[in-house]
């Protein structure tokens, strides 16, 4: 097979665009052999694989297969260490659920790309059915985030929303609404029976939870720290908070 060696070539530039959050409006990035294999797996519409010539025999079907060299691979990705393989992904077509009924984890506004991929991670990992994320949450398709989920995209749904339009609509329905923050109202959440039909919703790194959100939540909650550190990382609290409602 011919190995692309040029940045120059007209597929390498269109590519190279999906780096960009302005040019992924129908298809976006994914670098490394575990997110290949989850990606197969889940049936995602892969539209085309970049791999280098020495690692070509780990694919099966060459079909959709483009050979580059290492120059193009790592000019193709935001990785130190690129795994040797790059694939474009069709964005999932997931429409909004009608009914909300189950267990979701919401993000307003979190913006660090690992903290966001590993929340959905963590939501995959305790069996939630959905994560929502506020319009400024960080950008859900960019490698970094991508890297973090670890293939967990395409175990459950992931929606970016008008925040809140969602918790509105929620509330119509009678899902209980759980927001975390420090504040005279919150209780621990230990105290908390929270059934099987319920949204989490977690904050801001910095700011924590909107006004809006603390209006309206159905019960505010908050993780005792006996310790003498001013806060807990968003991503840890999420997975304390997880696996302690399921």
């Amino acid at each position: 097979m011919e190995v692309i060696c040029s940045k120059a070539n007209a597929t390498v530039k269109q590519v190279k665009k999906l780096l960009q959050r302005k040019y992924r409006t129908s298809s976006y990035l994914i670098e490394g052999w575990h997110l290949l294999e989850e990606a197969e797996k889940s049936g995602a519409q892969i539209l085309q694989i970049f791999v280098l010539e020495d690692q070509v025999d780990r694919l099966n079907d060459l079909q959709k297969v483009k050979v580059v060299s290492k120059e193009i691979l790592n000019y193709l990705t935001d990785s130190k260490s690129p795994q040797g393989v790059l694939a474009e992904v069709a964005l999932p077509n997931d429409s909004l659920p009608v009914e909300y009924k189950g267990r979701y984890l919401i993000l307003e506004d979190v913006q660090d790309p690992g903290n966001v991929g590993t929340m959905i991670r963590t939501a995959d990992a305790a069996g939630f059915d959905g994560v929502f994320m506020s319009n400024r949450s960080a950008d859900l398709y960019s490698l970094k985030v991508v890297r973090s989920m670890q293939g967990s995209q395409f175990h459950l749904p992931v929606y970016r929303v008008d925040l809140e339009v969602l918790l509105k609509q929620m509330k119509e329905q009678h899902l209980p609404l759980f927001a975390t923050t420090l504040s005279d109202q919150s209780v621990d959440y230990r105290q908390l029976s929270v059934g099987n039909q319920f949204a989490l919703i977690m904050g801001n790194e910095g700011q924590g939870i909107s006004e809006t959100v603390a209006t309206l939540a159905d019960q505010l909650v908050h993780i005792p720290m006996p310790g003498q550190a001013e806060s807990l990382n968003v991503a840890v609290a999420t997975g304390i908070l997880l696996f302690h409602f399921i």
